[in-house]
């Protein structure tokens, strides 16, 4: 421990100590022929121009989804020359502008499961973090531990931030203030077999999410540093820290006009429908819409817009409607949808017909020949129960994947309903891209005699929180005939291993957190919950107070088959399981009055499961 010491002390009468093995200032001066030069290290090749922020605004390269700085596609190219074994300092100033689950600032790290390997700075969807793992941690058998800051970072502004590793104690700074730290890790740093060494995203040999913001001064070195050295780093820039959040880069302008995504509908209520759109360059235009092609109505789009939103209001209840977006750009260049049509919602006493589909994920071969057998049925609207996108916070998975022709076209005629995922990440794409009743997390619709009741159950839901009180009081007071509550993450399920490995051991059969809810459904009589994030199909018997019942109870379905890797079931047949299935499907959901009909069908479109409820 004394070599660290006086390193330590070293560092802070040194304005920069000893020479880092990796260094990378990212000044606009460090790109030359097409490649970034590292001040310590190898050069990145660039596959497209970095962005860099001007010096009078502080200075660094502002990425974006689309770029790719790998120093190494494999770390074996630079283990032994360049990367730390038993301690390291990694240190860089950063701002994040697009949050994200699993983000990364520089790191080479695999995490597969149960093998993780590596180190990597970064940062969650609110907090600087910095994980690693040794030999000495869990028999070296290759587990993480993430150290999670307690500064939760403004959007756009910049931190300094550092992780130290000395052999016994990994810590985390933020803006020269110690904020976690922990012994669990001991030894020498544990490195996976292959992966890539990245910087600016967090990444292994399978995963790659982009870092949205800015970066620069990112530094590794293969001995800690002491508290002083990274207070001084920290004070030497502190008018960083002090410049104001700089707002995210704005989207790359094309100069060809085309669609990103195509006319899609959002929340039909009985009088309006919201339609949004989003284009390669900014527009401005009008949609056209009425009761026939002839259209009578109109609503403009005055301030040009790549993203756009309208709302068509003045309609009545349940009836169908033609509509025409026509764009036009800067340079008087025009595009047009073909002529699409929309249905609104249902008053009470009407009867309704709804599609679910839920984890399309990254599978849009799938999800698209799904969402074509939906259109086929004609619903009136469709529910999603999250995980609509494999990254939520990339924006090529919402464009190129979940907005892609099968389901965008179905999108352009018929409402969809979602709630969030596990793999939205709690994105901004997620709220950019739909357009929901505040808070948009949770909210509540109704169409014929039926109310839904649309959770986060990535967020708390246990008794007191904000969302178990806002459901009691909505629950309570409803009056519909039928009530559905839909959330991503199911109370029951029969699947392996979701909640505890069935083949090794006992299982939670479902997720308890949000066991908690079925409380709130036994007492104000909920019909039906919709869920998903098992990948497969599941469908209960009717329970109440976690015990089957042949007469009322709640009814919950997992359908999780839109397009996600397929999961299977335990070996054994748990007591509240009425049929499960392992393969892509969706399902509709028919109500007149007092009965339900529902009925799922496979990639197919076989019917495979049905079922009817009659209200007494």
């Amino acid at each position: 421990m004394l070599h660290i010491t006086l390193l330590a002390a070293a560092m802070v009468f040194l304005h920069d100590g000893p020479d880092p093995v990796i260094s990378y200032p990212l000044r606009e001066t460090d790109v030359v022929g097409g490649e970034l030069r590292a001040q310590f290290g190898p050069a990145i090749k660039l596959g497209t121009p970095l962005a860099f922020v001007p010096l009078e605004e502080g200075g660094g390269a502002e990425l974006g989804e689309g770029d790719r700085l790998v120093i190494a596609p494999d770390l074996g190219q630079i283990r032994e020359s360049l990367l730390p074994t038993k301690e390291m300092t990694v240190s860089a100033w950063v701002s994040v502008t697009t949050p994200r689950r699993w983000g990364g600032v520089l790191g080479c790290v695999r995490d597969n499961g149960d093998a993780e390997k590596g180190w990597v700075l970064g940062y969650d969807q609110r907090r600087f973090t910095f994980g690693l793992a040794t030999t000495g941690a869990d028999d070296g058998d290759g587990k993480m531990t993430y150290l999670t800051g307690q500064t939760g970072y403004e959007p756009g502004k910049l931190y300094h931030v550092v992780g130290t590793y000395d052999g016994t104690t990994a810590r985390l700074y933020v803006n020269g203030r110690l904020e976690a730290e922990t012994g669990v890790q001991s030894g020498d740093l544990l490195y996976p077999d292959k992966t890539p060494v990245v910087l600016g995203a967090y990444a292994d040999d399978d995963e790659f999410y982009p870092h949205s913001g800015r970066l620069m001064d990112v530094r590794l070195y293969d001995m800690a540093a002491g508290s002083d050295w990274i207070d001084h780093q920290f004070q030497h820039h502190a008018d960083r820290a002090a410049l104001p959040a700089r707002a995210p880069a704005e989207q790359p302008v094309s100069e060809e006009l085309a669609w990103q995504v195509r006319p899609y509908l959002q929340y039909a209520t009985g009088e309006s429908v919201r339609v949004m759109f989003e284009t390669t360059r900014p527009v401005t235009g009008v949609v056209r819409y009425g009761e026939t092609e002839a259209f009578t109505r109109k609503a403009e789009l005055a301030e040009p817009a790549m993203l756009g939103e309208l709302v068509l209001d003045g309609m009545k209840p349940d009836e169908p409607y033609f509509y025409q977006v026509e764009l036009t750009d800067d340079k008087g260049r025009q595009l047009a949808s073909e002529v699409l049509t929309f249905q609104t919602a249902a008053p009470r006493g009407t009867p309704i017909a709804f599609a679910i589909i839920s984890d399309t994920q990254d599978n849009p071969a799938v999800a698209g020949k799904l969402a074509g057998y939906m259109w086929g049925q004609r619903p009136g609207f469709i529910i999603h129960p999250g995980d609509l996108t494999g990254t939520g916070s990339a924006k090529g998975d919402w464009t190129d994947e979940f907005f892609s022709a099968g389901m965008g076209e179905l999108l352009g005629r018929v409402t969809m309903y979602p709630v969030l995922g596990n793999h939205e990440e709690d994105a901004v794409h997620y709220y950019r891209y739909f357009s929901l009743p505040a808070p948009e997390y949770f909210y509540k619709f109704s169409q014929g005699d039926a109310d839904f009741f649309m959770i986060d159950t990535n967020r708390d839901v246990s008794p007191g929180s904000e969302q178990y009180v806002w459901l009691e009081r909505e629950l309570s007071a409803s009056d519909a005939t039928w009530k559905f509550a839909v959330h991503h993450h199911p109370p029951y399920s029969s699947d392996e291993n979701d909640y505890g490995d069935t083949w090794k051991g006992r299982s939670t059969r479902g997720d308890l957190r949000v066991r908690q809810l079925t409380a709130l459904y036994d007492t104000y009589g909920v019909d039906m919950v919709m869920t998903g994030h098992i990948h497969s199909y599941e469908r209960t018997w009717p329970v109440i107070g976690g015990r089957v019942v042949d007469d009322g109870g709640t009814v919950y379905t997992i359908t999780g088959g839109g397009g996600g890797g397929l999961e299977d079931f335990s070996p054994s047949r748990p007591f509240f399981n009425n049929t499960v299935r392992r393969g892509h499907h969706y399902c509709m959901v028919r109500v007149n009055g007092g009965t339900l009909e529902f009925f799922a069908y496979d990639l197919d479109n076989r019917l495979f499961d049905q079922m009817r409820i009659e209200k007494k």
